[in-house]
């Protein structure tokens, strides 16, 4: 482990830890660009960059350093044997315009900037995806005036959106009831799994390697370089191995963790001011006798007390429709089948703070939302409202996600960007939705804070 090391504030931008003393006495070889990771701990090797997670924010990130200093050496460090296998491949698919931020704020242009750019990654490598549309659906006088104030939100930032009264949502939308609705012409649907597939390839091809089924055991800092050790994969490169400990070093580390980020930063030495809180999103897919029941996709009017966007049918790539997702809380944070629990995880936030604040101020909604869980007529009658011809034999079983949920010791949530630097570490602790949507412009945004250092 790292010694402890004094602290700054995180923020956007800036240096917050000064670095250790690296223990171990190993002299490190240079890696060349594109190499497998051969070398066992009496010969390891120095990357330029290394970046833990294999998630679309890590994926992103790479390859924008890649772009910027073609023939570095790079590797990408993921514990599981695939890319996108946790938050990254559990969503909706959505490639969201950015309706519900901020005007001028880093995650409305983002997100719009964002949603560009993953269509054009699409077009240039021959991904899949539909522009659909979405309706965000009023279905009372309350919901009514939240959605025309983000109709003026969506003008002012400039989103190509259309106000549309009852009868026009029936014609276009017999199945969905409303008393009006938002048309948002920019929302489309992807599989992000195939995105951050192709992201791999483009990786190892520009001179990257990806190490799969690695899983990082220590992070230690030094004035020169940092010092992973890891456990497992294969020592030719990307797909899994045997459970061998190595040791890695790269001038700067990127650490995109998702849902293990608080874990990640401690293991480095960093004393955070969160704790990661796992909210299972959980979904259902229609009977296909329903894949025609919409032409887009169908979102309640969001509840600004809530971090989410509420109950919404998704069109699907495979031609399906989901229904979700919820938002309970979790006691795995990597336990998708419903009731996974993991005691670890699960002594984690009961000994956390912040997790009996947000628990206090949350009570009541997170008991609705544990009764719908449990009781499928009423997550049902959370769509009904706009989709009334539903039946409870219409929701048929899907995998669930889990959002990470950065969460303080004061029980609030963290809803921007969080980093926390040192000289030569770059840790991402939270990436906001919509993140999948925004990876590459976040991915950009993070290589020019480890650049700006390098």
């Amino acid at each position: 482990m790292a010694n402890d090391r004094p602290q700054d504030d995180p923020s956007l931008a800036g240096p917050g830890l000064d670095g250790s003393a690296m223990d171990g006495g190993v002299e490190p070889v240079s890696a060349q660009a594109g190499a497998g990771v051969g070398a066992s701990d009496a010969t390891p090797e120095l990357y330029d960059f290394a970046v833990v997670g294999g998630g679309i924010v890590g994926l992103a990130t790479a390859m924008k350093l890649l772009v910027e200093r073609p023939g570095a050496s790079l590797v990408v460090i993921e514990k599981e044997d695939r890319v996108a296998a946790h938050q990254t491949g559990h969503n909706s698919g959505v490639i969201h315009a950015g309706i519900y931020y901020k005007p001028g704020s880093h995650k409305a242009i983002l997100c719009k900037e964002g949603a560009q750019r993953t269509r054009q990654f699409c077009d240039e490598h021959g991904i899949p995806y539909r522009n659909t549309g979405k309706l965000i659906v009023a279905t009372n006088d309350a919901e009514l005036e939240r959605m025309n104030a983000l109709y003026e939100r969506a003008l002012v930032n400039e989103l190509d959106v259309e106000l549309i009264d009852a009868a026009e949502l029936k014609r276009r939308e017999p199945a969905i009831t409303g008393i009006g609705a938002i048309f948002l012409k920019t929302t489309g649907i992807v599989d992000y799994t195939r995105v951050c597939e192709k992201m791999a390839e483009v990786i190892e091809s520009t001179g990257g390697t990806i190490r799969l089924g690695t899983k990082v055991t220590d992070i230690t800092e030094s004035l020169s370089e940092v010092r992973i050790d890891v456990e497992g994969g294969a020592p030719s490169g990307r797909h899994g191995g045997a459970g061998v400990a190595q040791t890695l070093y790269a001038r700067q580390l990127v650490v995109c963790g998702g849902i293990q980020a608080d874990r990640l930063a401690r293991m480095a030495g960093i004393d955070v001011d969160f704790q990661m809180v796992p909210f299972r999103g959980e979904y259902y897919r229609l009977d296909p006798k329903h894949n025609d029941i919409v032409d887009t996709l169908i979102y309640p009017v969001p509840d600004p007390d809530l971090p989410f966007l509420g109950v919404h049918l998704t069109l699907m790539m495979d031609g399906g429709v989901t229904v979700g997702p919820n938002a309970v809380m979790g006691f795995s944070r990597e336990g998708y089948p419903k009731w996974s629990m993991n005691a670890k995880d699960m002594r984690d936030f009961v000994t956390f703070p912040g997790f009996w604040q947000i628990a206090k101020s949350q009570l009541k909604t997170g008991i609705v939302e544990q009764w719908n869980s449990m009781y499928k007529p009423g997550y049902l009658e959370l769509v009904r409202k706009y989709c009334p011809q539903l039946t409870t034999a219409d929701l048929t079983p899907e995998p669930a996600g889990i959002r990470a949920q950065a969460v303080r010791k004061d029980g609030s949530m963290v809803e921007d960007f969080l980093f926390y630097e040192t000289p030569r570490m770059t840790h991402v602790c939270n990436a906001p939705s919509t993140a999948a949507t925004s990876a590459m412009p976040i991915g950009d945004l993070i290589a020019g804070k480890v650049l700006a250092r390098a």
